[in-house]
């Protein structure tokens, strides 16, 4: 188990050691709160962008379902009538250049899993860059948007922000408190006072304060063809290798067992480089893993190699929310 997956699993689970860790804890907080307090106060150089523009993050290390939500925010503003863009820090991604602007035929090499598997699945422009603000700028040079979403981003206080979305795994949650290196939190809780909204991934109803979501499993595509089926197209109980780089990979395998398979699973890093030799596993088996990690594997796959298609799917309560908040960030702009 790598020294990262140690870690996830002492914040969420405790462990007595972490409490040694204290004194790096009190430095780092002070740090973030420092930074957070400049950017409250206007100092320091910020850039705000001409159009609104909303940051979906969390304050939490690991996975909260933030790109399906993203890929619901994209599609819910086109809907609307919005050309919407996207900025994202392109975790993993080597481009030529910085910022760069994610096409659907790059490799996840040079765009980033997360960036690429956006751009694939909504053909939104998107730009990469560490330096969002930068991204921002490039990005509204290329062409004329209405509103910007940034994907993470929370942190970066380089950038104004007029909605501010936290994203929580509601069975993880904030796991033991603490922020880094005692615990998994990027900011302190007292943080999700100052946000927008709170949304709880795998909630079965909005919480108090918060709003639910859930991921909802659509289809699997093969990863050679492109082919669409039906989840029944494997039957109860059918035996398969599952693969999940991801931020919380048994949030993946606990899907697939409740479509009634039985995964052997393979935890990878999040966003882990694979390769046919890395993924040749035994008994030959079908192989089912996330789309995220489908835009790192067409190059080689096999044929029986497939993805979980999943569809973020928010509370009424939020679609509302949402929607009152656009109309009030772009009041002649928003289609009924």
């Amino acid at each position: 188990m790598a020294m990262s997956d140690r870690l996830l699993r002492a914040w969420y689970a405790g462990h007595p050691l972490l409490k040694l860790l204290s004194p790096l804890e009190c430095l780092y907080r002070k740090v973030v709160e420092r930074k957070r307090a400049r950017f409250v106060a206007g100092q320091g150089e910020i850039y705000r962008a001409p159009v609104p523009l909303v940051v979906v993050g969390n304050i939490t290390v690991g996975g909260t379902g933030k790109t399906p939500l993203i890929l619901w925010l994209i599609e819910h503003c086109q809907r609307r009538g919005l050309r919407v863009g996207v900025v994202s820090r392109g975790y993993g991604a080597r481009p030529p250049q910085l910022p760069w602007r994610v096409s659907a035929e790059h490799s996840a090499k040079i765009a980033g899993d997360e960036p690429l598997l956006i751009v694939q699945r909504t053909g939104v422009p998107l730009m990469i860059d560490p330096d969002r603000s930068r991204a921002v700028k490039a990005l509204l040079a290329s062409e004329p948007l209405d509103l910007i979403l940034s994907d993470d981003g929370l942190q970066h206080y380089r950038l104004a922000r007029d909605l501010e979305l936290v994203l929580i795994d509601n069975a993880r949650g904030l796991g033991n408190g603490h922020c880094l290196p005692v615990g998994p939190l990027r900011e302190p809780a007292e943080r999700l006072q100052s946000v927008d909204a709170v949304l709880y991934n795998g909630a079965a109803s909005d919480p108090s304060g918060g709003f639910a979501f859930q991921l909802q499993p659509t289809a699997l595509i093969n990863l050679l063809s492109g082919e669409r089926k039906a989840l029944d197209f494997f039957p109860p109980q059918q035996a398969m290798h599952a693969v999940a780089g991801i931020g919380n990979p048994q949030r993946f395998f606990t899907t697939l067992e409740t479509l009634h398979w039985r995964p052997i699973t393979h935890a990878f890093a999040d966003h882990a480089p694979y390769s046919a030799e890395v993924l040749n596993f035994m008994p030959p088996l079908p192989l089912v893993m996330t789309e995220k990690d489908a835009v790192k594997c067409r190059d080689f796959a096999s044929p029986d190699w497939w993805y979980l298609a999943v569809d973020a799917v928010p509370s009424t309560a939020f679609v509302l929310w949402i929607d009152r908040q656009l109309l009030r960030l772009l009041p002649n702009r928003l289609l009924p």
